[in-house]
C-alpha cells in the first residue's frame, strides 16, 4: 500500500482514536474481537478504513445503551468487516437493540415492583419471593441465605 493511497483512504491507529474517542488500546481489543478491522503498511503499522469510524461509533453507542459485548459482536457479526454498514443495516441493529432494550426493561421493572418484599428479608428463601425463590424451592437446600452461602 503506497503512503498516498493510505492517507487519502486510511487512517492511522492514532488518526482513528482520536476522531473516535475511543483509546488505541481499546481500538486494539476491538480488531482482536472482530468488530473492526485494519490493513497492514509495509512497514506492519495498522491503517484503518473510513468506514470502521461508523462501526465505533455504533459500539460506543450501544455500550452506552448498557448492551453488552457479547451481544454487540452477535449483531455486528451479519455484517461483513469488508461491507459498509447501510442507513438500512443500522436501521435493523436499532431494532434488534430495541428488543434487547425492553426485554431489560421489563426485567428491571419487575425488580423494581418486587425489591420491597425482598429488603430487610435477608435469607433470600422466603416462600413468597416472586423473583429470587419462586414456590420456596430453595427451601430444599437449607435454611437462611442459602444462596449467598
Amino acid at each position: 500500500m503506497t503512503e498516498q493511497k493510505s492517507s487519502a483512504n486510511f487512517l492511522t491507529v492514532g488518526e482513528v482514536s482520536r476522531r473516535s474517542g475511543v483509546a488505541v488500546s481499546a481500538l486494539h481489543f476491538y480488531e482482536s474481537k472482530n468488530l473492526i478491522s485494519s490493513i497492514r503498511t509495509q512497514g506492519n503499522q495498522r491503517r484503518y478504513a473510513r468506514d470502521m469510524l461508523r462501526r465505533i461509533a455504533l459500539i460506543k453507542a450501544a455500550q452506552s445503551l448498557g448492551i453488552s459485548l457479547a451481544d454487540i459482536t452477535a449483531i455486528l457479526a451479519a455484517f461483513p468487516l469488508t461491507d459498509k454498514i447501510s442507513a438500512k443495516d443500522i436501521d435493523q441493529m436499532v431494532r434488534k437493540w430495541s428488543v434487547m432494550l425492553d426485554e431489560r426493561i421489563a426485567g428491571l421493572t419487575k425488580l423494581r415492583n418486587h425489591l420491597d418484599k425482598c429488603i430487610g428479608c435477608g435469607c433470600l428463601s422466603r416462600t413468597d419471593c416472586p423473583l429470587v425463590n419462586p414456590s420456596d424451592c430453595l427451601s430444599k437446600k437449607g435454611r437462611g441465605a442459602v444462596i449467598l452461602s
